[in-house]
């Protein structure tokens, strides 16, 4: 089967490109400019670039997205494209829904207009539900984005699931919660803090800077969530589902297993910086992704201390 997998060079796109490959899927993967697309997470995670297409486009301009379903024959879209900064959305707002709810506009509308039979699969996000407290969000939970990313997230959720109710679109929905890797981009909390506690170790800091230092996320390992992906599209089941690990953990408990992985003991100071500080944010997110184990079988398997471990010592897999 073909896949068009939009937005490849990014973390989680690795990973999938790598699960379809071993699958025997045949995927082209696109990229505003192929001729500068950086393809080096695919590399890092085992991929033969070589046996990839890779092809130029913007997902935001309708006409190239019509004329690149029209011209090829895919039987899965995969769009993983658009800006993923929670942060740098309230600074640029317009790029960010722009990024993300054009892209899925597009590809459903060319979809439709097409007549495709193609699967699409849309990649949402868990800050969609801002803060759920104590309460595990489901599939039924309702949106209260606490971002513009989580507000354009929240907006293609509904696009596609439109498509699929009134048109008869094979079109889906994943919603992840944060899932982590060693290809996550150093503007991420999750290796700001790796790496200034590397800093700490070794004597060039004696701080750690950040942020909201109250907050508490379901934290997975992206390889177990492209799984997630690559199962629900192999299984053929069009339904929107979390996609989360059910746990959830504090920012605090996140500093004190990695530190305790780097054996630093923590007679470090933790200092916010307000200039990190989101004019809103989400305190608690917790998830219930029983419904994804009910359909195709799937958990996470990476413990949190054990995505820790992974994480301050770079392991991939």
């Amino acid at each position: 089967m073909n896949v068009l997998l939009v937005g490849i060079t990014g973390q989680t796109a690795a990973y999938v490109t790598k699960f379809l490959l071993e699958l025997g899927f045949e995927v082209t993967g696109s990229s505003r400019d192929k001729a500068r697309a950086n393809l080096s997470n695919l590399q890092r995670v085992g991929v033969n670039t070589s046996k990839l297409c890779i092809i130029s486009l913007d997902p935001a301009d309708p006409r190239q997205v019509f004329c690149v379903l029209a011209n090829s024959s895919y039987d899965i879209i995969i769009n993983l494209a658009g800006q993923t900064s929670v942060g740098l959305s309230f600074d640029q707002p317009a790029q960010s829904l722009d990024s993300i709810i054009t892209s899925c506009l597009n590809f459903i509308e060319a979809i439709k207009s097409l007549k495709l039979k193609a699967i699409y699969f849309n990649a949402a996000s868990s800050e969609c539900f801002g803060n759920t407290d104590d309460i595990p969000a489901s599939e039924q939970t309702p949106f209260k984005p606490n971002s513009p990313y989580a507000v354009a997230k929240a907006s293609p959720f509904h696009l596609t699931r439109l498509a699929r109710e009134a048109y008869g679109i094979q079109a889906f929905t994943g919603i992840l919660s944060n899932h982590e890797s060693p290809l996550r981009g150093s503007q991420f909390d999750t290796a700001r803090i790796i790496n200034q506690l590397k800093l700490i170790k070794n004597g060039s800091e004696s701080q750690l800077v950040l942020g909201n230092l109250k907050t508490t996320r379901d934290w997975g390992f992206a390889p177990d969530y492209a799984k997630a992906i690559v199962g629900m599209i192999s299984s053929n089941v069009l339904e929107d589902v979390i996609i989360a690990t059910g746990e959830s953990h504090s920012l605090r408990e996140f500093i004190h297993a990695a530190a305790k992985e780097l054996d630093i003991h923590e007679d470090f100071k933790i200092v916010q910086d307000m200039s990190l500080v989101r004019p809103l944010d989400v305190e608690v997110c917790r998830l219930n992704p029983s419904k994804i184990k009910r359909l195709i079988g799937w958990s996470s398997t990476t413990t949190f201390p054990s995505m820790v471990s992974k994480l301050v010592h770079g392991d991939l897999f």
